[in-house]
């Protein structure tokens, strides 16, 4: 269950709370979906097919960071790296819950973000099929 207002994800066994975490959800123009899913797919090394940097071919180098792939052209000799999106477990089509920064708001472009080893655990503990609430 994630609440939203709380900026808290709770992991249950049964009825039981096995776990808790502070997230950070989508912000303002961004915002995640709220009701009743179930897990549709995970992936422990996940990118996002929509936000990330554009990178030199040749150096590796950032030439472009922080890019949406559907509002920035890629540069000639450019190559698309996904952000990074850990132990992902998706949710809702192109939202889940994964490893990433928390800056104490809201901040994502609509996934939960967690801490590394708490998206870890919640990986590891969830199942296709298991139910995810997100409050408001």
């Amino acid at each position: 269950m994630v609440d939203l207002s709380e900026q808290k994800a709770y992991l249950y066994r049964g009825r039981e709370i096995a776990a808790s975490s502070r997230i950070s959800s989508g912000r303002e123009g961004h915002r995640t979906p709220t009701g009743r899913f179930r897990v549709i797919r995970k992936h422990e090394d996940h990118r996002s097919s929509l936000y990330g940097d554009y990178v030199d071919r040749e150096s590796g180098r950032v030439v472009r960071a922080n890019v949406d792939v559907r509002k920035h052209r890629k540069a000639r000799g450019t190559r698309y790296v996904g952000a990074a999106m850990p132990f992902y477990v998706e949710f809702s089509p192109s939202y889940g819950l994964h490893a990433g920064y928390l800056p104490g708001v809201p901040a994502s472009h609509g996934c939960i973000r967690m801490p590394y080893w708490k998206a870890r655990q919640f990986y590891r503990e969830t199942r296709i099929g298991t139910p995810v609430v997100v409050r408001p």
